[in-house]
């Protein structure tokens, strides 16, 4: 028999960690994934990066965590929205630097004919509308981002690389 725990949404999230650990990030610390070009694909995507930097040294509930877990999410849905390409997938791909300091991410698409644009500030934006403000956030919580197109085939890559503060590295 199965006893219903108390608290059922704390039995299936890990607890959340404040105290930064001391520890490194691993340098072998790659997830590389193809989705589904759809929101449930990018959905997805986010989901299974979050677990990826928890299990890899990055424990949920920490600044660094749901800043890297917020940049995966525009770029995936801006994947889904702007590179779509019916019947074909996106690539998601996080990788840790050697030394541990910043996480790339790496969203792949097939659109090659619609580039990312620099964002314009909130001020310079026109009217109140909550579309549009994706690489802003991307801008803002990466240390650096860009966009190349892909060398071997259609598309482009968008990445931002997520430094950790120097004081708690996560």
């Amino acid at each position: 028999m199965t006893t219903k725990p108390a608290d059922p949404v704390g039995a299936t999230r890990p607890a959340a960690s404040s105290a930064p650990s001391k520890a490194p990030l691993p340098p072998d610390l790659t997830f590389e994934m193809r989705f589904t070009s759809t929101p449930r694909g990018a959905r997805l995507a986010r989901r299974l990066a979050a677990v990826r930097l928890d299990a890899g040294g990055v424990p949920y509930g920490t600044d660094p965590h749901d800043a890297i877990v917020l940049i995966v999410a525009e770029l995936t849905s801006n994947a889904v929205r702007h590179g779509h390409v019916p019947g074909r997938d996106f690539l998601l791909r996080l990788h840790a630097a050697p030394d541990g300091r910043t996480v790339r991410v790496e969203v792949t698409d097939t659109r090659a004919e619609r580039h990312p644009r620099r964002p314009a500030a909130p001020e310079d934006a026109a009217g109140p509308e909550e579309a549009g403000r994706g690489l802003l956030l991307v801008s803002r919580l990466a240390a650096r981002w860009d966009w190349h197109p892909c060398p071997d085939g259609p598309g482009k890559t968008v990445w931002a690389e997520y430094a950790f503060p120097a004081r708690s590295r996560r």
